[in-house]
């Protein structure tokens, strides 16, 4: 497992219970957020499974996630729903898992 997939779950385990609050506000946020945190894990492990530029289109696809994740984040805190000091740690994890994939899809 790469160590940008073991970061990647860690940041599922550290986002539940912050998207558990935001699914009582905002069951569309929670949705898609959560489809997002999944989509990060998955297609690093599928790209481990591919080859040549659909390796890369798999880590560029699960970078991406990791974004959209940030942003459904900072959505959360902009609605109210969470604070920033709850999601600085799963920040950090993204921002590492996001500068690992780029070495990777690179």
């Amino acid at each position: 497992m790469l160590v940008a997939e073991q970061i990647a779950l860690e940041v599922v385990r550290d986002v539940r219970p912050v998207l558990e609050r935001v699914r009582k506000h905002d069951r569309s946020l929670f949705d898609q957020a959560r489809r997002a945190a999944s989509s990060i894990v998955l297609n690093i492990a599928e790209a481990q499974g591919s080859a040549g530029g659909n390796t890369r289109a798999r880590y560029h696809t699960a970078a991406g996630s990791a974004r959209e994740l940030s942003a459904a984040l900072q959505l959360a805190i902009a609605w109210g729903y969470t604070s920033t000091a709850a999601i600085r740690a799963i920040e950090a994890k993204l921002d590492r898992v996001r500068r690992l994939l780029w070495g990777l899809h690179r």
